[in-house]
């Protein structure tokens, strides 16, 4: 049941007080007064029930969050604000004397969002809002690019975390059924699980402390065995924790008879990344390994407008696991935009995000143009002036005929599936025929199979391949290209105003929470820039005062 509340109106004396007291070019004064309000109660109303004790406004709420993340507050600092100041009580629409929140409001209503599914209303409400008030106007040309984000947990080794996955299991089970746990472990037990496994000294030699995971391994197999015993409780199965127990254990352990051992990468195999747990506390945060860096936790990958002469705005934000490569959002993405009307003409994105067929993808569904460079052909031909790479060779695509530079036609045309599963054709030339070729080491290099094999993609693919490749060598493309690099410094902003880089929170939605408002709270800082016409503060990239002496210098000046 909610509250009844007029938040539209400002009340008069918070009106007189705030645009006395206040600066003129307050951001929250200018937001409250240009775009009005933001959320309404009648947004979130299925989050409540119509019966109970009313609620507090969840428009309020929803607004106190973003602001939150605006500034980098705790709940406890954010309750605290609505109390005491007074652009907070203006921008909110509350009396000049309203006290503050009860932090715990603030988590509540958050547990409340993801409960009922109504994280993203967070950002699309606010979108929304700016896109019917004109903000989004002209806004023909967009770019994307994600960055790491650190989970709020610690790296453990592999010792610790067999250990501490049980230890965790352990104490979840002494805290719902106790008289059950005593009867299923140990001595021994208590001395090992019960601090915490980072204070226990493990052994030095790798042989030791083997031996030491694979008596973890053993403890951990007998207390599922007692788990799912027929006359233990069924719910007991149910905990998180005894889920998270059993699959890290058959990542990390096989059993032979009555031996447990301890699985090796190089003899046994382990379970690809985007499947192998690194912390019992946060199951879903994955490690990933990208050029330089590689850390354990989520990406998040940011969309923005870019159109001269108007804000750059974020249109999308997505989190993702880390192990996500950025090309499988590249679909997600457009079809956020068009659920929102917000597909640009022109999307500018690394080449993470671009492949054959994303290319023709994006045109052909979204008549979206994806500019970004695509990688290029690697094989020895192509690095090679000499050689003849696959632009030498003619395809005739309804005749399914390849003809080399000396006017040789192939001999098959076979499609199939590539080593990744991409639909490629591999068009072979006769023996005999490349065999006599005077110009056969240009083609291959092969002794044992002299004859030249091709390998492309289908037509459309190849097709958007080639042309893509012969447009980024453009001095257009170069120049439109550059504007792609501005989105670093969104992500940039993002890193020092909001911590966008480390998890407040534990678990992929609540983590995805904490960007929606954190991209809610940039837009209106963005707003509120533009508005003040500083909007520098955000398309340029900072120098240092040494740096803009450089035009001085070259001038020959002082």
């Amino acid at each position: 049941m909610l509250r009844p509340r007029k938040i539209w109106d400002i009340p008069a004396e918070t009106k007189r007080i705030a645009t006395k007291s206040l600066p003129q070019g307050n951001d929250y004064l200018l937001l409250r007064d240009k775009i009005g309000v933001i959320y309404r109660d009648e947004t979130f109303a299925e989050l409540f029930e119509w019966r109970g004790q009313p609620a507090e406004s969840p428009g309020l709420l929803s607004l106190v969050i973003v602001m939150q993340y605006a500034e980098g507050l705790t709940d406890r600092q954010a309750a605290e604000a609505v109390g005491s100041r007074i652009d907070w009580k203006y921008v909110l629409g509350l009396e000049i004397d309203a006290p503050a929140l009860p932090h715990s409001l603030l988590s509540d209503f958050r547990s409340r969002l993801l409960t009922g599914g109504q994280a993203q209303k967070l950002f699309d409400t606010l979108v929304e809002l700016l896109k019917e008030q004109g903000w989004f106007k002209g806004s023909r040309r967009q770019r994307t690019d994600s960055t790491h984000v650190l989970a709020a947990i610690r790296d453990l080794n592999r010792l610790e975390l067999v250990g501490e996955t049980l230890r965790a299991a352990l104490n979840d089970l002494a805290t719902v059924a106790p008289e059950w746990l005593v009867g299923q472990v140990e001595a021994d037990w208590f001395d090992l699980y019960g601090p915490r496994l980072e204070n226990y000294r493990f052994p030095q030699s790798q042989s030791k402390r083997q031996l030491l995971q694979e008596q973890i391994g053993r403890h951990g197999y007998h207390l599922m065995r007692a788990i799912y015993a027929p006359q233990a409780p069924t719910w007991l199965r149910e905990i998180p924790m005894v889920q998270t127990l059993r699959q890290l254990w058959v990542q990390q352990f096989y059993t032979m008879g009555d031996q447990v051992v301890l699985r090796t990468k190089k003899e046994h195999g382990w379970p690809p990344h985007h499947h192998l747990i690194q912390s019992p506390y946060d199951p879903q945060a994955r490690t990933r390994t990208k050029r330089e860096t590689r850390w354990t936790g989520y990406a998040v990958h940011l969309t923005e407008s870019c159109d001269p002469d108007h804000p750059r705005l974020i249109t999308h934000c997505e989190t993702t696991v880390a192990t996500t490569a950025d090309g499988q959002m590249t679909d997600v993405i457009h079809q956020a935009l068009a659920d929102k009307a917000l597909l640009p003409e022109e999307h500018l994105v690394d080449t993470a995000y671009v492949d054959a067929d994303l290319i023709v993808n994006s045109q052909q569904e979204y008549d979206l143009d994806l500019v970004g460079p695509v990688p290029p052909n690697t094989s020895w031909q192509a690095r090679d002036e000499q050689a003849y790479d696959l632009t030498c060779f003619a395809i005739d695509w309804e005749q399914k005929v390849v003809t080399c530079p000396q006017g040789h036609h192939s001999q098959s045309w076979v499609p199939h599936l590539s080593d990744h599963g991409t639909p490629v054709i591999t068009a072979t030339f006769k023996r005999n025929n490349c065999k006599a070729c005077p110009v056969r080491s240009r083609c291959t290099k092969s002794k044992s199979n002299p004859r030249r094999s091709l390998t492309f993609r289908h037509q459309e693919q190849f097709e958007a391949l080639q042309s893509a490749r012969q447009r980024q060598d453009t001095l257009a493309f170069k120049a439109l290209y550059q504007q792609r690099a501005g989105v670093e410094g969104t992500l940039s902003q993002a890193v020092r105003r909001c911590d966008l880089r480390h998890c407040r929170y534990i678990g992929l939605l609540k983590t995805r929470l904490q960007h929606l408002a954190t991209a809610s709270a940039m837009n209106l800082a963005r707003v509120a820039a533009w508005l003040r016409d500083t909007p520098s503060s955000f398309s340029h990239s900072r120098s240092s005062r040494f740096l803009a002496l450089k035009p001085a210098f070259l001038s020959g000046g002082t």
